[in-house]
């Protein structure tokens, strides 16, 4: 229980925080947390994504000083082992949730686009949050209907609403 409870202060500190590479470092533990309880509580899926997400975090943090070719390659390689995880840990039908969560979120943090990764906050949210629902994981859910809420008002205010502001500017020029 105490790893999920990090879990979830780890998320919700990672959301708070608006600099990309502090944010993905905190997402990192929250991964770390995930993964550990995941190991305790049997989901094997989840776990084993998140220490993939933990590592990939990291490498992300550092895109910026990764050739160009390499860095989609290391794309290329991280969406293939969430693919074989999900073969691997496969435990029916609910093993597919984590696995094309982690899927969008690695695409999304990989572009470095942050209007993307808004969105797979929204996917990560209602695929994980369900999820960790289906192991009584409720912490963990708790952080992940944060996460859903948060990344829905945070695109609506980065994403909707400005673009609103700006079409309305271009009106009256």
């Amino acid at each position: 229980m105490i790893f999920s409870i990090l879990a979830f202060i780890a998320l919700i500190l990672s959301i708070c925080i608006k600099d990309r590479k502090k944010s993905l470092g905190i997402q990192s533990l929250n991964c770390l947390f995930e993964a550990i309880y995941g190991f305790i509580i049997n989901a094997f899926t989840g776990a084993i994504l998140s220490i993939i997400n933990f590592i990939r975090t990291f490498i992300f943090i550092q895109s910026e000083k990764i050739n160009k070719k390499i860095y989609l390659l290391i794309l290329i390689i991280f969406e293939s082992i969430i693919v074989v995880n999900c073969i691997y840990t496969w435990n029916g039908l609910i093993s597919i949730l984590p696995t094309i969560g982690s899927i969008i979120r690695t695409y999304c943090l990989w572009q470095t686009n942050m209007k993307l990764v808004r969105i797979s906050g929204v996917t990560t949210g209602i695929l994980y949050g369900l999820y960790y629902s289906y192991y009584h994981s409720w912490f963990i859910v708790m952080g992940d209907i944060i996460l859903l809420l948060t990344s829905i008002i945070n695109i609506y205010k980065n994403d909707i609403k400005n673009r609103k502001e700006e079409k309305n500017e271009n009106i009256w020029c």
